[in-house]
């Protein structure tokens, strides 16, 4: 079955016959004579893998700058309408829970083609959606009977599923943050609200050009999706779309959580500089005494005195007394 160790430059792939009887992890020649025979056929490849990658130009003859697309990580979301296929890319993405951020992910691109009796998926690291399908597949394999169009209509509706926990994870995180700086104010705050401003930027990178392919899927007329079939991945679509309103919404929240935290920057700024000027207010006329009987004149009053010192001392203590309850009446502290 699906599962047996298989040789290297077999991809894993599964095959119906016209006739019914289902086939698995077909080999190079054998996948060759599938796609003239007609049947379903959906083979995943490894692009790691230089043998397996070499079948999406030996067996199914796709166009050179697609499969180039293949093995470039940096390849946009998009989707290519290549004549009898499509080909398309989407970005998988998920928490990455081996780092102690929160706000830390991975990310990969699935690309994919769907012709009229096959879909090929390409991949260099394993993806849920990929993993999630096969196994539906390999479970029931009748649901090939569906229409090969929708393997892709599970692919990428697992991948954009994958999305809520991460959008669910943030709001989670942007409350606790909210709640947070109404309880205390916190200095160290600002660079989680960066963290959580960079990664709804980066899901919202991923998803804006995801929810064209998918509006180009669902309304544009195509040999490789039938009519009945664009009902599912419209499906798909009104996701794409709540998971972007979310994304707005918690953008806009970020937004007045970091000014929250700045005006209580502001407010604590201005509290110091408040207890400052205070300070300097009360300190400015014992400067100014010590400064008279520090100056270096002969004749200044009390300089010979056995008190003077006190004296000096003294009235600095209670211009400073004064100074304090004058400050206090205004209302200034």
């Amino acid at each position: 079955m699906s599962e047996a160790v298989r040789e290297r430059g077999v991809p894993h792939s599964v095959y119906q016959r016209p006739d019914g009887q289902v086939e698995w992890n077909l080999r190079p020649p054998r996948l060759m004579e599938a796609v003239r025979e007609g049947g379903r056929l959906w083979v995943d490849i490894d692009s790691t893998d230089r043998a397996q990658h070499a079948l999406l130009e030996k067996v199914f003859g796709f166009h050179h700058l697609a499969i180039e697309d293949t093995l470039s990580p940096k390849t946009r979301v998009k989707l290519e309408e290549y004549g009898a296929y499509l080909f398309g890319v989407v970005a998988a993405v998920r928490l990455d829970h081996k780092t102690e951020d929160p706000y830390d992910t991975e990310t990969a691109n699935l690309y994919f083609f769907l012709g009229p009796n096959y879909f090929v998926t390409a991949h260099d690291q394993a993806t849920r959606a990929v993993e999630e399908v096969r196994d539906r597949i390999t479970r029931s394999p009748d649901l090939l009977g569906r229409g090969i169009e929708m393997l892709a209509h599970g692919v990428l509706d697992v991948t954009v599923d994958d999305f809520l926990p991460i959008v669910d994870h943030v709001d989670n995180q942007v409350d606790r943050l909210e709640e947070q700086l109404f309880e205390r104010y916190d200095e160290n705050a600002i660079q989680e609200i960066f963290r959580a401003k960079r990664l709804v930027v980066q899901l919202r990178r991923y998803l804006g050009p995801m929810r064209e392919v998918l509006n180009i899927i669902t309304n544009r007329p195509h040999g490789c999706i039938s009519a009945q079939s664009q009902v599912y991945f419209r499906d798909v679509y009104d996701h794409t779309i709540r998971i972007v309103e979310s994304i707005e919404s918690m953008r806009d929240l970020l937004s007045s959580v970091l000014e929250t935290y700045l005006t209580q920057q502001s407010n604590r700024m201005n509290r110091v500089m408040k207890q400052l000027s205070v300070v300097a207010t009360i300190s400015l006329p014992l400067v100014v005494v010590g400064g008279m009987f520090g100056m270096n004149f002969a004749g200044i009053p009390l300089a010979r005195s056995e008190w003077g010192f006190e004296f000096g001392v003294g009235l600095q203590v209670v211009l400073a007394i004064l100074m304090y309850i004058y400050i206090r009446r205004r209302g200034w502290i």
